[in-house]
């Protein structure tokens, strides 16, 4: 799979802009701020319908414009497929695939499968586990889009779950019983038990075939100078994994639980509440990690996913943002080795210098809203 050709109208910085891309490697050559990450960033939205950069889809619609559009043009096994993507802050986005609307945008998710690694990942390792949640979600998606439904349907009871105990919540602190009904409550919790336990089920199984390939990432990468580990932590007893016993774990979570989520206004157990611990040798990676063992980390994550994705007969783009830079010569090298196989590279940087002579393909020059092969 390689992207062949994207166009942007409207994107971050770009009016518009088209760049013609082959297999192989491609260089991203330009200072800092002139919008090398915003093409990434739009490839990736393609793949996952998110930005790694951001909560929301505002700022990427350039200033005074009222939508972006994104349009990409994939190669896989031979065959074409463009996919469109129109992007309207506060509204549903629009999408097409061989010119063709799709009825939800999530439709379009597995057209384009794409690992992308920025500087923004050493919060994988140091950050919340909203981050290593995400990590996870996104892989699961990219392994089996289907999940993107599952997600959705999760995060929807959840949603509609709290605003129920939100309410009952300020009814009691008013001192009012407008509100203060929980009768439907019993309903939602079946309805998070049955969607938690599929999401659930999924992240375990997921984390499980992960765990060797990050190992074996981060051996590479930081040159056998300690071992790497994942495990999936969850507020239920997840047993063998199954997705019935993860239901029941569930329902018999959020039955003992309930007296604390009434009296807080929130729901405190289910999947949106669990982490992935990250170990080096005995220690969790957070708090313990120098800077440059985090940064392997964050790379080991991201190549890990790379290599898993490839196990299962996918063979994702690869990108990496201005990531060479944080990296010392013996890591650089390293890297170049372990990606100069990739079906498609995709590399930023804000000196050529940068880059190992190895991976140095097609070069492109990145100016204010225009880019440019040098080549």
């Amino acid at each position: 799979m390689y992207v062949q050709r994207l166009e942007l109208v409207d994107f971050r910085s770009y009016e518009s802009v088209a760049v013609d891309l082959s297999a192989g490697t491609s260089v991203l050559v330009g200072p800092n701020g002139v919008g090398k990450t915003n093409l990434l960033e739009a490839l990736g939205y393609v793949a996952t319908l998110d930005s790694h950069r951001v909560a929301t889809d505002a700022p990427l619609v350039r200033a005074g414009a009222a939508a972006a559009v994104i349009r990409c043009l994939i190669v896989h096994d031979g065959r074409e497929l463009l996919v469109e993507l129109e992007i309207v802050p506060g509204k549903a986005n629009r999408a097409r695939l061989g010119r063709s609307p799709v009825r939800r945008a999530r439709d379009v998710l597995g057209a384009l499968r794409m690992v992308l690694f920025a500087p923004e990942d050493l919060e994988l390792v140091r950050g919340d586990p909203a981050e290593r949640r995400r990590y996870l979600d996104d892989l699961l998606v990219a392994r089996q889009p289907r999940y993107a439904g599952v997600r959705a349907d999760y995060d929807r009871v959840v949603k509609q779950r709290n605003a129920l105990l939100r309410t009952a919540y300020l009814a009691r602190k008013t001192g009012g019983t407008r509100g203060g009904d929980l009768s439907t409550l019993d309903v939602w919790d079946t309805h998070l038990a049955r969607h938690g336990a599929e999401l659930l089920a999924g992240r375990l199984e997921l984390v499980n075939a992960l765990g060797p390939f990050v190992a074996k990432a981060y051996d590479a990468v930081a040159a056998g100078k300690g071992a790497a580990g994942i495990a999936y932590r969850s507020g239920v007893e997840v047993g063998a994994g199954d997705r019935a016993t993860l239901e029941e774990a569930l329902l018999e979570a959020l039955a003992d639980g309930r007296s604390s989520e009434v009296d807080r206004g929130v729901t405190l157990t289910g999947p949106h509440r669990d982490d992935l611990t990250l170990t080096l040798g005995t220690l969790p990676a957070k708090g313990y990690a120098s800077h440059g063992e985090s940064w392997s980390y964050a790379l080991a994550l991201r190549l890990a996913a790379y290599d898993l994705l490839r196990a299962d007969g996918i063979e994702p783009v690869l990108a990496l943002d201005d990531v060479f830079a944080e990296l010392d010569a013996g890591r650089r090298e390293r890297l170049a080795e372990l990606v100069g196989g990739a079906k498609q590279l995709l590399v930023t940087c804000a000196v050529p210098e940068d880059v190992p002579a190895s991976l140095r393909g097609a070069r492109f020059e990145v100016s204010e809203g225009t880019v440019r092969r040098a080549d």
